[in-house]
């Protein structure tokens, strides 16, 4: 009996690896050279440039993704072109019309807001013509505010419906890298099943898909998701600062006509 009778059957019908495996062994010690220079002589690859890199490896997905960022850049000038005080409560409209109503000029205050493009001229134009002179106690006031408050909540909903947008898309590039990412991981294993072995070359773009598309899907929603909490917040506060200074303007008018009387009903010696 002979060793070869000794092995399992299994390592006996794979004999021929460890040979094949010392050769080639040896012809890597004994001829570095020559790998060397067959290194050498291979053709190199052409340099990816950053666009092929980054956008063109994610395959057709990319493309979505690039209109969704290219909106989300748009919305974000429109929106800091738009909330700002100058757009919504002018600091030089605003003293205009404090001076008219301190001194009751409800017309003239009107016509200089009618005259303004801002959001608080626009809001005391529609406003300021609800002043009931037949109520001497309160002016009208109530109906003043009221005119304020329906003016804003429908002139709010066209800048809602912006700042809307950067939740849409915060939510759909998730989920367009991820369908980019199905669909990378579903070509990669139909590669495997076809050659039967893991092919680094053969599964490169499919992999690049995967991959590039999520990174890709993440670094529009990212940003589209703070962007939308910060003009958010920065479209309340432009409102409520605007509802502030109207509400203030009211008041100085009905101070300016029940000032004296007022004033007159004050005990001597307080203040």
């Amino acid at each position: 009996m002979t060793a070869r009778d000794v092995l399992p059957p299994s390592l006996r019908q794979r004999n021929w690896l460890l040979p094949a495996l010392i050769a080639v062994g040896s012809l890597m010690i004994l001829s570095p050279e020559l790998l060397a220079q067959d290194a050498t002589d291979a053709p190199e690859a052409p340099a990816k440039t950053w666009l092929q890199t980054w956008v063109l490896d994610g395959g057709i997905w990319m493309a979505p993704l690039g209109i969704c960022s290219v909106m989300a850049v748009a919305y974000t000038v429109l929106c800091l072109m738009t909330f700002n005080r100058a757009k919504f409560c002018p600091p030089q409209l605003q003293a205009q019309l404090l001076d008219l109503m301190q001194q009751c000029r409800v017309r003239s205050a009107i016509e200089a807001s009618a005259q303004s493009p801002s959001f608080l001229g626009r809001m005391m134009t529609v406003a300021l013509p609800h002043f009931d002179v037949t109520n001497q106690e309160t002016l009208g006031k109530e109906s003043v505010e009221d005119a304020m408050a329906e003016f804003a909540a429908q002139e709010l909903r066209p800048y809602q419906k912006w700042i809307t947008y950067f939740s849409v898309l915060a939510q759909i590039c998730p989920m367009l890298g991820l369908l980019g990412t199905v669909v990378g991981m579903v070509g990669a294993f139909g590669v495997l099943s076809q050659s039967g072995g893991a092919e680094p070359a053969a599964l490169a773009g499919d992999i690049s898909v995967a991959l590039l598309t999520t990174l890709g899907g993440l670094i529009v929603a990212i940003p589209a998701l703070a962007l939308f909490y910060a003009f958010k917040n920065r479209l309340n506060d432009l409102i409520s600062q605007t509802l502030q200074s109207g509400t203030e303007l009211v008041d100085a008018c009905v101070h300016a006509v029940h000032g004296e009387a007022k004033a007159a009903r004050i005990p001597e010696g307080l203040s």
